[in-house]
């Protein structure tokens, strides 16, 4: 099974630079819609069977274009949605953004009992976001479709696939952007796991090696 994880397009709240994670949250800038619409144009001719969201509206608004253009019902699933920013939602300065991102962090390293105080922990997040792909998983399958696309969040999708394919690296994930709209393409299936093809675009293993030597990368509450 070939799964294309997807990062929403531009939202006001990427813009601000905010920790904007609740339910059904922003819509998408001027910008995001056209970063939408040059999604479907990118994935048309990937074989894509299947598609499902987050339950926030930024994602459904991304993956409207493209099923639009293949002809795809968006399946919608909670458990796809952000990490959960808990009482630091909606912030937007250095220390909101430094213990958010020490979380994550904490989750990357294998200490998934930590948590932000009125936000889920490591365990639950994991929990939630493994059924919504096993979810779209026997969806595709249903639908005979090899290829999936999820539509998705810079956070969860940096976080699960850090975790989850074996390939990847805590730290390249950590310190690597997602851009909006921007795919990460893995292979393999819940049962036996999954393994990373390309981190948008840049084959895995190049990925992994230009990053350790660029550092991290700025502009960390742009993931949102």
């Amino acid at each position: 099974m070939r799964l294309l994880l997807v990062r929403h397009g531009q939202t006001p709240a990427n813009v601000a630079r905010l920790l904007d994670t609740g339910v059904p949250g922003p819509g998408l800038t001027d910008l995001g819609r056209e970063q939408a619409d040059a999604l479907a144009d990118t994935l048309a001719e990937e074989g894509i069977g299947a598609l499902t969201a987050s339950s926030q509206v930024r994602a459904q608004l991304t993956a409207a274009p493209l099923a639009a253009r293949l002809g795809l019902h968006v399946a919608v699933d909670a458990g796809l949605r952000e990490i959960e920013a808990g009482e630091v939602e909606m912030r937007g300065d250095d220390e909101a953004l430094a213990r958010y991102f020490a979380v994550v962090g904490a989750w990357l390293r294998g200490d998934l009992d930590a948590a932000l105080p009125g936000a889920p922990d490591g365990h639950a997040f994991f929990a939630r976001y493994d059924a919504a792909v096993a979810a779209a998983v026997e969806r595709a399958r249903a639908a005979g479709a090899g290829t999936l696309a999820l539509v998705s969040h810079g956070a969860a999708i940096r976080t699960w696939a850090g975790v989850r394919a074996r390939n990847l690296s805590g730290a390249f994930v950590h310190d690597t952007g997602l851009l909006n709209t921007g795919v990460v393409d893995l292979r393999g299936d819940p049962e036996r796991g999954w393994t990373c093809e390309s981190w948008m675009g840049a084959a895995v293993e190049q990925a992994q090696a230009d990053a350790a030597g660029a550092g991290p990368a700025g502009e960390p509450g742009s993931v949102f």
